[in-house]
């Protein structure tokens, strides 16, 4: 949202630069999650993830700068303002650096990413049918259409009764902020073995089992409530992020693993009892952010967010494996991505998204979907009929054809070249044709019509070009432009 709003600014400045609306974009999405958690690795790469059918090679180098001056930004604000004693990691952890995790701990962790993934289906179902049913309701469209405000404060007042600390929220550690939720889920002390001890107390563990129940109840109670609560709060108006909750979610679904895990080998079964006491449930917690929070976004970049937010390169393995697996649980069966149900309840023309609502929509030849009018000059058109195409059409690029007879595609001449021609005409008065003054560029790129709609769209996205000229053995069809392909799409995303 602030790249858009600075992009709008600079137009104002410098009308030319409206064609850098899209590379704003792109780095501002990078800028926003290195800025928000001081990680410009992760979020460079998360920008690239997220906004792939923009993404560029030119976008690297002002992606990666802008992400280390938002993310120092964020550091050097947090070490003056006397949140932190010196810069460090914004969530600190105290992990076992000798021995972080047992060589089978990985099959745990294999496990762990799989139950992440389910767990990730689970919801993104969820989401999408709550998306659905916010669009079909009729009490609900028009709530949401004229009373945005009554129906945002009902949510809120639900939720905020449901997490009241004297309520449900004494079982979902509800006193804590979300800062204070992942920092507890992250301590890498045991609750499971120490809540039976009241000689040792621990913050985290008090605040989970204030109401006197057991850790594992109060943890899966936690995740019951939240998976239900975090997709009605999807339903609200309101511009909100929801990748932190979502990464506290996994987080909760490794600290249930691990602590498990503590409590089954106590017991003498699995790892051993020997094993037991150097077990870290907060590696789990660390491994399950980051592989639920990839799972339902549909990206690898939260394995190296987590991994940069605690400065925990001991558990880089451990959480890659459960990312991966999670990732590839997830996106099997070209299920929609988080951002990607958003896009397809709003019908928004975004072809990734559109492509895994309907996988034969890509695939849709460019000659059904042309529009049907098409400027176009003759190569000897007079300067009536230039005049005519330059008043009629907005169009940088205008195609030239042998004749209107034969419509065979000879090139393209620039709308900067028609007005000097035009000029030119003025002040000699002379009877020329566009032949014998413009030159006529050639094409580089010419689709056919049997192409592809994803092969139009990849060559406008990656390859940068303004205009596709689409030719049927030489003769002239239509063209593609960025607007006429936004209509393509909308026009798409209507029979979804």
């Amino acid at each position: 949202m602030v790249g858009g709003y600075i992009h709008n600014l600079c137009a104002l400045i410098q009308p030319g630069e409206e064609k850098a609306a899209k590379e704003m974009l792109v780095v501002a999405s990078a800028v926003g999650v290195a800025s928000c958690f001081g990680a410009p690795i992760a979020g460079v790469l998360f920008g690239v993830e997220v906004m792939s059918s923009h993404f560029t090679l030119k976008n690297y180098c002002p992606s990666f700068f802008s992400s280390a001056c938002g993310a120092l930004t964020f550091c050097l604000l947090s070490f003056w303002s006397g949140d932190g004693e010196t810069l460090q990691v914004l969530f600190r952890t105290n992990f076992p650096t000798v021995l972080p995790f047992y060589p089978l701990e990985i099959l745990l962790f294999a496990f762990l990413g799989l139950l992440c993934g389910a767990v990730s289906c689970c919801y993104l179902f969820c989401h999408r049918w709550i998306l659905r049913f916010t669009k079909t309701n009729p009490v609900l469209i028009k709530m949401l259409t004229t009373e945005k405000a009554l129906y945002s404060g009902m949510v809120v007042f639900f939720l905020a009764s449901l997490t009241f600390p004297h309520s449900a929220g004494q079982y979902m550690a509800s006193k804590y902020t979300m800062k204070q939720l992942l920092t507890s889920l992250l301590d890498s002390s045991q609750w499971s073995s120490k809540s039976h001890n009241a000689s040792v107390q621990l913050e985290p563990l008090l605040e989970w089992s204030s109401s006197g129940t057991p850790v594992c109840f109060s943890l899966a109670f936690f995740l019951l409530m939240k998976m239900w609560m975090l997709v009605l709060a999807c339903t609200l108006p309101l511009p909100a992020g929801y990748f932190m909750p979502v990464f506290i979610y996994g987080a909760a679904i490794g600290r249930l693993l691990g602590e498990a895990v503590v409590y089954v080998s106590s017991m003498g079964v699995g790892l051993g009892q020997q094993w037991a006491s150097n077990l870290n449930p907060g590696g789990y917690a660390l491994a399950g952010a980051a592989a639920y929070s990839g799972a339902v976004t549909h990206t690898l970049s939260p394995a190296l967010l987590a991994i940069e937010l605690t400065g925990q390169f001991s558990h880089a393995v451990p959480i890659l494996v459960s990312t991966l697996l999670a990732n590839a649980l997830a996106r099997r069966g070209h299920r929609p991505s988080f951002y990607d149900a958003l896009a397809i309840s709003k019908k928004l023309p975004h072809l990734p998204s559109l492509k895994k609502a309907c996988p034969r929509l890509p695939f849709t030849p460019v000659g059904q979907v042309l529009g049907v009018k098409l400027e176009q000059l003759q190569r000897a058109a007079g300067p009536l009929e230039v005049q005519r195409v330059v008043n009629s059409s907005s169009e940088t690029q205008i195609p030239v054809v042998d004749s209107h007879e034969s419509q065979i595609l000879l090139g393209f001449v620039l709308r900067s070249e028609l007005l000097m021609f035009l000029r030119h005409c003025q002040t000699e008065s002379l009877d020329q044709c566009l032949n014998d003054v413009c030159c006529i560029h050639p094409t580089s790129v010419l689709l056919s019509p049997y192409n592809t709609v994803q092969e139009a769209h990849s060559i406008l996205s990656v390859v940068g070009a303004q205009t596709l000229f689409v030719a049927d053995k030489g003769r002239l069809v239509g063209l593609i432009t960025l607007p006429e392909m936004k209509r393509i799409l909308e026009d798409l995303a209507k029979d979804i």
